[in-house]
């Protein structure tokens, strides 16, 4: 007898329901329809049905707005609804009774009913069940014996497709994700830059490839971990201005570990990041600009990607963000970039370090603002003329040159600077975005060299204007235009160090086409004026040619 109960599919009040039902088949069939609202499955009060619109299940018939009374089908909905308890309405609390349904639509409300009808059976509440329900049971059972059979094999289709995705899976906690950069990039004029022949760059080819793990262990936590290899090189044109973002230091195709970090949420408004390697400002906030694509997407120069007050935050530390609304947050962090070692004047506290401070400002979906503060020991800016980065100046002025007797250690003097960043992006439509920043870094020298130099200060300024066309010719492309002055050198107290007396330009245009949602190709134009904010230097241009795949 147990077996004919397990093989039973429903009682003949459900019969009389289900035949009132436009339900969206299990098997996959849909009804055309001209109304918004996705119909409601049948279903037994254990199943869920993926899908945010739907409602609780029905305790009783009157929940329904739009079946009365006088309905001819009334009593069979009452016995399904308060007898069997195994159907639902729509999400506006209606029935449509009058809606026509497929027969597979029917087999598959049969089949949602199956399990209803076994409860009541295994919690000794058989007497629900008349003979006159066992007979029916049968004939629909053998009428509809052939989408019962159809709606079987497709699930167990799915159950078979299913075991072999979770045993052939990479990781039940871990995706695997990655990134191919190619570039092409030239100098295409400038004929002297503080002596170099700016044009006696080749035309080069290079890509920078990463590999990315993203692992979860709670649902809402992150351990990220990236493996790179990158062989491309800026070209030399005799400053830093106009570096691309997404070149490397060594030319070399080695791989290493790139980044590695940990995000979880300690409470609901409050975030927190631990970076053991590799991290940057945009690791542990908000950047403001919407050409921060690093490197793979956005803007080509380092300049364009983000204020560079920004790139003093490099290394292993920890951030944390509070969320005090969904318009305004505060970011705290700290990196340091020789955290792994232990020698003097290294070490995560005792070596270079950048200390971020950032209040960002949402007003709207619209509106960004950031307003930021950094205090760095032993960090450069990465960007603007030789002068607006003193490290790297003084230990290229003051180390002797390689043709003197032994091997000449490089001269490091210790810099200690204050920044300060303001940058907003405004969406003045779905496709224009007006952003920019201003930045400053007021920059000291903490040594002396042994008399060789001056104690003293620096002011170095920059500042952009960045113009967003989102969706330009196609869905997901984007099109920009950069004009700012990098980083530049405006009052000096340091001798060894004279302020940069003219002012450079930097202009930047490129169109980022979507080809497919795995690939885009994005063909850009550098051009500097007066590089190094020295007049007496020739305007440079480069040119690049960047395809990103992502998989």
């Amino acid at each position: 007898m147990q077996k004919l109960w397990k093989s039973l599919l429903v009682s003949p009040a459900i019969l009389g329901a289900i035949l009132l039902v436009d339900a969206t088949a299990l098997a996959g069939e849909t009804i055309n329809t001209s109304e918004n609202t996705p119909p409601q499955l049948v279903v037994t009060p254990k199943q869920k049905v993926e899908n945010n619109n739907t409602q609780s299940q029905v305790t009783s018939v009157s929940q329904l707005s739009d079946v009365q009374p006088t309905d001819w089908a009334f009593q069979a909905l009452q016995s399904l609804v308060e007898r069997y308890g195994c159907i639902a309405g729509y999400p506006n609390g209606t029935y449509r009774g009058n809606r026509p349904m497929t027969r597979y639509e029917f087999a598959a409300g049969l089949n949602a009913c199956l399990d209803r009808v076994n409860e009541i059976i295994a919690t000794a509440t058989s007497e629900l069940v008349t003979k006159e329900d066992l007979a029916t049971l049968q004939r629909l059972q053998e009428e509809f014996s052939a989408e019962l059979a159809t709606l079987r094999g497709r699930v167990d289709t799915l159950e078979a497709r299913t075991a072999e995705l979770e045993a052939n899976q990479f990781s039940t906690t871990t995706k695997l994700t990655g990134q191919v950069v190619m570039a092409i990039t030239d100098v295409l004029g400038g004929d002297n830059v503080n002596g170099v022949d700016a044009k006696d760059n080749n035309t080069t080819l290079g890509a920078r490839a990463r590999v990315e793990l993203n692992t979860s262990f709670t649902g809402s936590d992150t351990l990220f971990t990236r493996i790179q290899a990158n062989n491309i090189l800026n070209p030399d044109i005799g400053t830093s201005e106009g570096s691309l973002f997404f070149a490397g230091e060594d030319g070399t195709t080695d791989a290493f570990l790139d980044a590695l970090w940990y995000r979880f949420s300690l409470t609901d408004s409050t975030e927190v990041i631990a970076i053991a390697n590799a991290g940057a400002a945009d690791d542990v906030t908000n950047t403001v600009n919407l050409f921060d694509g690093d490197g793979a997407f956005g803007a080509l120069s380092t300049f364009g990607t983000r204020n560079p007050i920004y790139y003093q935050m490099d290394g292993a530390g920890l951030g944390v963000t509070q969320n005090f609304s969904e318009a305004l947050a505060l970011s705290l962090a700290y990196l340091g970039s020789s955290p792994n070692d232990p020698s003097a004047d290294n070490g995560i506290f005792n070596g270079p370090y950048g200390a971020l401070a950032q209040l960002t400002f949402q007003p709207s979906d619209r509106l960004t603002v950031g307003l930021t503060y950094i205090n760095a020991y032993n960090q450069e800016l990465g960007a603007g003329s030789t002068r607006a980065n003193p490290i790297s100046f003084l230990e290229s002025q003051l180390t002797p040159p390689p043709d003197v007797p032994g091997e000449p250690e490089p001269v490091t003097v210790p810099f200690s600077s204050n920044s300060y960043g303001l940058q907003a992006s405004y969406k003045l439509s779905d496709n224009f975005v007006l952003g920019g920043w201003v930045g400053y870094t007021n920059a000291r020298n903490l040594s002396t060299e042994g008399g060789t130099i001056d104690r003293g200060k620096l002011d170095i300024w920059n500042w952009a204007v960045t113009l967003g066309f989102p969706d330009l010719g196609s869905q997901g492309s984007l099109a920009g235009i950069i004009v700012g002055m990098e980083p530049k050198v405006t009052s000096s107290s340091i001798n060894e160090i004279d302020e940069d007396e003219d002012t450079s330009y930097h202009f930047e245009a490129f169109y980022q086409y979507q080809v497919s949602e795995n690939i885009s190709i994005t063909p850009g134009v550098i051009w500097l004026t007066a590089p190094d904010h020295n007049s007496d230097n020739d305007d440079v241009i480069i040119g690049a040619l960047r395809t990103t795949f992502s998989f």
